[in-house]
Parts: structure tokens; sequence; C-alpha cells
């Protein structure tokens, strides 16, 4: 194992996600919450999020220093910063790194996040410090793309080929700390990388604890075995845990939940009888039971602080009445009866007991068939449920979730399918047509109007978005004001440190 010369006078910190083990820290690969925060620390981007921050308004230089594109934003230049070193002796980040790690993020035999790269025309290097990209089409938001976030993140083009397969279970990057080793189930140690162009860290080294039952976690936390550890995400433990003192932290991006109507299963196809729905849905009561700092009210389909997101349309007036006198408008004076497959987990089948009980007022029966996770993500999938409940979390701009939630295309069923439980069509035209203007301003006129158009067709029900929630000892100053955190965890930094 490599450990720096001058670790010895630095503290280590010690850290549990919760996870039993990672599976790759491959950046390319690394899907699960548990991998990407991990793999997140070892690698940087052409531009990347400020630590703290998941505002995509605030995306700053990285390896690269500047860029600029072609007036209609197909053809991007990055000119890269000198003297950046890898990890393990791999030398100095040249252009072909680039190069090659954006086409090995486009090819999906070798990365998990191919698709949000298939609009990559050609990848070239003009010179060891200038990477030139042409685009399919054009792209407003394509900074996003190549930020330190999953298929962004940048590795080392001889690192890569020399390991194949193995790369990610010995990942060489350029971020502030590197590979150390990975005991199964045990921990995954990362040491501090000393050349880091930003500063040597302030620590010698992160160790990431598996930890995955909670109360032996929080045990280890209150016990000061461990430095930082992820919460509960609910309302109770962050009460409770600042009562005793624990500093907790709560951050974005939240997972969004929403109730897509999928308008394949009768009588859903009728839009009075989905407007009855989503009016005697009250979606104030739900977040009282998530917890008002842990769950965010959404106000579209599109979730909390995402560019694009547009709240014009309203939400559903919560109106029991006026629920009973659509269904019999619709021709159902008797209510409905419906069905929905319900995930078991904690995140999901309480709001779902609560939509039951707030339906039956609207003499709408909900019958749940309540089973494991991976059973209720495959039934999802095969137009089983009259209702879906679903969260996510998605790259935070309005083409990601419009695109993978609400064009036709994504319908479950359609040979390119996606999430789009609900078989929303009514925006197509506006998605498609933001997805490749190149004006920033007119792409956010047309996320606008898709967004208003799938309120009024009533395709789903935005209802909360549930925070991230985190702890930290009181020795640990992250160096940073922590807001957001794209990769789900609180980022170690050059500049964090911890004091015993």
């Amino acid at each position: 194992m490599h450990v720096p010369a001058q670790a010895a006078d630095r503290p280590e910190l010690r850290v549990s996600s919760g996870a039993a083990d990672n599976a790759t820290l491959d950046p390319h690969r690394a899907t699960s919450t548990v991998d990407k925060g991990v793999a997140s620390e070892m690698f940087d981007a052409l531009v990347r999020f400020p630590a703290g921050s998941a505002d995509p308004k605030a995306l700053e230089p990285d390896l690269a220093t500047s860029w600029e594109h072609s007036p209609d934003s197909k053809v991007w230049t990055f000119h890269l910063r000198k003297g950046v070193q890898f990890h393990a002796g791999y030398g100095e980040l040249k252009a072909e790194d680039v190069v090659y790690s954006l086409q090995r993020a486009a090819d999906p035999k070798r990365s998990s996040f191919a698709n949000n790269f298939d609009l990559l025309d050609k990848v070239e290097a003009v010179d060891d410090y200038t990477v030139k990209i042409t685009l399919k089409y054009p792209d407003a938001a394509f900074l996003g793309r190549v930020s330190n976030y999953h298929g962004g993140n940048i590795v080392s083009k001889k690192a890569a080929e020399k390991l194949g397969d193995k790369f990610g279970a010995a990942p060489v990057g350029t971020g502030p700390f590197a590979f150390g080793e990975h005991v199964t189930q045990q921990y995954v140690k990362l040491v501090a990388h000393d050349n880091y162009f930003r500063g040597k860290p302030q620590l010698a080294a992160i160790v990431y604890r598996m930890i995955p039952s909670d109360s032996a976690r929080e045990l280890a936390f209150t016990s000061g075995e461990i430095d930082v550890m992820q919460g509960k995400r609910e309302q109770r433990w962050v009460e409770r845990s600042s009562k005793r003192g624990m500093k907790v932290d709560i951050f974005d991006p939240a997972e969004f939940r929403t109730l897509h109507l999928n308008r394949t299963v009768k009588p859903l196809d009728n839009p009075k009888v989905r407007l009855a729905i989503a009016s005697a849905v009250d979606v104030d009561e739900i977040v009282r039971y998530a917890g008002k700092d842990v769950a965010q009210k959404g106000c579209s389909v599109v979730p909390n602080g995402y560019l694009g997101e547009d709240c014009s349309a309203g939400a559903y007036k919560y109106d029991v009445a006026k629920a009973r006198q659509l269904l019999a408008e619709a021709g159902y004076p008797n209510g409905i009866e419906i069905k929905s497959v319900v995930s078991n987990i904690s995140a999901q089948l309480p709001i779902m007991e609560i939509v039951q009980a707030q339906l039956a007022k609207a003499g709408i029966k909900l019958n749940m068939e309540v089973v494991d996770h991976a059973t209720y993500q495959a039934k999802s999938r095969q137009d089983l449920s009259a209702l879906v409940f679903y969260g996510a979390a998605r790259f935070p701009n309005a083409d990601n979730y419009l695109t993978e939630f609400y064009d036709s295309a994504s319908a479950i069923g359609a040979p390119a399918a996606m999430s789009n439980f609900s078989h929303c069509s009514i925006a197509d035209t506006d998605i498609r047509a933001a997805r490749v203007e190149p004006d920033a301003t007119k792409q956010l006129a047309l996320w606008k109007d898709a967004q208003v158009k799938i309120h009024d067709d009533v395709c789903a029900i935005p209802l909360f978005g549930l925070k991230q929630v985190w702890a930290h000892g009181d020795g640990v100053t992250y160096g940073y004001d922590l807001k957001g955190a794209l990769n789900l965890q609180p980022p170690i930094t050059e500049k964090t440190t911890v004091k015993r």
C-alpha cells in the first residue's frame, strides 16, 4: 500500500455510509450511492460543482482552466490545467486522458452512463492541453455532462488500459485522495495525494468503515470510533440526534417522490378520473408526516432546485368534494377501485398507506399489493400499477427528469423504455425541442411549456423531495459550507480536517 511520507503528522478521517461493501470504485461504473461517494474523492473532471454545492449554475473550472463553444453549442473546446499529476506515479494529465475518458464514458461496455454521452460525435486532442468535443446536436447544458459526476470523471488512460476490468479495484485519478486498500466488508482506505493541484490535503487518509446496521453505526459514532456517518432520513431521527448534540447535516439533492398515474390502466385513461385522484391527495399532510427538515414539498414534476423547474402551473388543490364530483362526471358516482404495487421499504410503504386513506375519503379504493423492493421495481415496469410511487435524484436540470419520466419514448414497454410509468406523451414536442435548443433562455421557455402541459394533463402528482441526512463529529471541519453534494455524501476535500 502506498503511504505518503508526511502522513504521520496528519489525522485520518473515519467515515461510514452504512454500506455493507463497495462493489466498484470505477467512476464510470459506480452507480450506487455508496460507491459514488467513495469514488468521488479520487477523481476530478473538466469542470466541477464547488464543494458543498449541487447547483448547476455554479459550475467552475476543474481540470480545464477555460473553455469556449461555437455559437450553436455543438463544438466545445477545453484548455487543460498544466502539471496535474495522476496518482500512483502515472504522470501528468494530458489531453489524451480526457479523450480516452469521455470515449470510455460513452461506451456501454465500459460505462453505466453511456446514455448521457450518446450525443458525442467526436472527441479530439488538438494538442497536449487542448480538447475539442463535437456534438451530434446542440446542448446548452453540456457542461453538466463533463462535470465531476458520473461519467464526467477523468481517469488515467495508461492505468485503465493496463488494469482493464480490474480498474474498479485499483482506480487511478487526479483527486485529493488516492486508492489505498480495500478489505472486503470491512473498509476502504484512501490516502492523501500530496501532489494534488489544489494543495496537499490536511488529512493523511479517509477510512470508509462498513457498518450496515443503523444502531451499530450510531454507536460507533457516539463512542468516537467514526467521525462522519450517514444518518436516517427521518424527522424523528434528526430531532433526537440534534437534542443529543450531534452535528446533523441536511443537504441537497433531495430524492424526489412522485405519484405517477398510469393512463393505460382503466379508468385512468379518463382525464377527469386523473384529476379526481390528484384532488384527493393531500400533499401537505404527506410532507408533515415525512418531516419539515428532511422533506420539501414539490411544486412541479421537475424536482425542487433543478435548472428549469417551473411552478407557474401551481400545485393540485386538495378538495375531496371536487374529487367526488369529477368521478361522478366521469361516470363513476359510486367511486372507483384501483391497484398499486407498493414496496415494503420504510421510505415508501407508510407514504402509500397515507395516500390510500386519503383516496378512500373521495370514494377511491386503492388495493395495495405490498412486495419486496426488487419485485416492486420489476412489476412497476410491467404496467401492473395504476399508481406508481417513485423516488429518484438525477443530474439537476429539467431535461434529465422530463426525458426519463415524461417523454413517450421512455414509456414502459417502448423500445427505449426508461421510467415513464404514466405513459405521458403530451409534452414530447417541447421536451425534444428543449434538448437540442442552443439558446439557454429559449430552452427554459420550452421546459416551462412542457411542465404546464404535464400538469394540465395530470400525468403525475409531485409530492416532495427527501433530502440527504448525515452527521459529523465536533472535531470535523469540512472546509466549505455544505448545501448540496451530487455524490450524496459530504465531500471530503484537501481542506477537510479533524481534531480529536
